[in-house]
């Protein structure tokens, strides 16, 4: 499976010159290449190893809060997430990534999710992914991020 990320060019920024914005654009797809290769590999639990543990970090769900912060998410993840959604295959298509510092970006990308439940049924979800990663002296985290779900087909 191969990943394209289609990396934006605009910077209004005016803090991070050419050489350190393309650093920053290939970490940070680099790191969206990971989840999604450790999310299909691992499972949902993974997802624990991208979120920035953090007082400020958060994440919606189709417009509503689902996570308001990291120990919500370790908790919801661990006790509920994995126990409903074993397996889940996550693939990212005409990705953005938007350098605002260097150690912050935005990013957005559409997803398709085929997630095998816990009954061993399988349901398929396309949508868009937006978020913020922040560098944090080692890696880069998801400090916020949203999912939107498309309406299934009928």
């Amino acid at each position: 499976m191969t990943i394209s990320f289609f990396v934006s060019c605009k910077n209004n920024s005016g803090q991070l010159n050419a050489d350190e914005s393309a650093v920053v654009k290939d970490s940070v797809t680099r790191m969206t290449a990971n989840i999604a290769k450790d999310i299909s590999a691992k499972g949902p639990v993974a997802w624990l190893g991208y979120f920035e543990n953090d007082p400020g970090f958060f994440m919606a769900n189709d417009g509503q809060l689902a996570l308001k912060d990291y120990p919500s998410a370790v908790s919801f993840v661990k006790n509920t997430v994995i126990k409903v959604m074993p397996k889940i295959s996550l693939q990212w298509k005409n990705g953005k990534v938007d350098p605002l510092s260097p150690s912050l970006a935005a990013i957005g990308a559409d997803f398709h999710e085929d997630i095998v439940m816990s009954d061993g049924k399988t349901l398929s979800v396309d949508g868009y992914f937006t978020g913020t990663a922040h560098f944090d002296g080692k890696s880069w985290k998801l400090r916020n991020l949203h999912w939107s779900s498309k309406p299934a087909a009928k």
